[in-house]
């Protein structure tokens, strides 16, 4: 899975494996934490929800189009200096 954040300038581009779960499935400690960092609980509103986990494997990261060579951060799971 690719994951891009946030628009076309500041970029951080994820790619890993993902795992989905529907809201009433999610393991409890993760929605416990995303509840708690967004005020907002999916589990007890109308409708579904899928929450996504993403466990990183590469990150690239960068400011504009100039620097976009060399934007590697992660490899592998290991951040790179």
């Amino acid at each position: 899975m690719r994951l891009a954040l946030p628009d076309a300038f500041d970029v951080v581009l994820l790619q890993g494996e993902a795992e989905c779960f529907p809201d009433q499935e999610v393991p409890a400690d993760a929605a416990e934490a995303f509840a708690d960092k967004f005020g907002w609980d999916p589990r007890v509103e109308e409708g579904s929800f899928l929450y996504v986990r993403v466990a990183p494997r590469t990150v690239r990261a960068w400011r504009g189009e100039p620097e976009l060579r060399g934007r590697v951060i992660m490899r592998d799971g290991m951040w790179l200096e």
